[in-house]
């Protein structure tokens, strides 16, 4: 699968916003460290591996055909930094516990999500310019 379609990718983006203010509304940051494991299998396995369109295909099955696509390479990229920072919070988590900086990191995904959801996309700006550098460079 080359391309995936977005409500695939919406679904992730809605899990991921979900799990954030779950662990930062019921103070407890095992959501988020959920969440970080959730990402972490959807990174090596792909869209398919991920727990969060795994739940959502059986609603979202008719609505899947002739639905737009987001590339693979693109969401990858996203998950990527996702992944990034969901490790630097369960970092400080397991560093502190009681410290603010998990909830600050994982916070960041939730934003960066919640963005997307409304159809800014951080993620897709930052692959821009990191593509657009990456020319410029050869």
């Amino acid at each position: 699968m080359l391309e995936i379609p977005v409500p695939y990718v919406r679904a992730n983006q809605a899990g991921i916003v979900l799990f954030v203010l779950l662990g930062i509304v019921l103070q407890q940051p095992a959501w988020i460290v959920v969440l970080w494991a959730i990402q972490v299998v959807g990174l090596w396995r792909g869209a398919r591996g991920n727990a969060f369109i795994a739940a959502a295909a059986p609603l979202l099955k008719s609505r899947i055909a002739g639905a737009p696509t987001e590339s693979r390479e693109l969401q990858r990229f996203n998950n990527s930094i996702a992944v990034l920072l969901l490790t630097v919070s369960t970092l400080w988590f397991l560093w502190s516990p009681e410290s603010i900086g998990g909830y600050v990191a994982a916070g960041m995904v939730a934003v960066a999500a919640l963005a997307a959801l409304c159809g800014y996309c951080v993620g897709c700006f930052l692959y821009y310019q990191f593509k657009k550098n990456t020319r410029r460079r050869k």
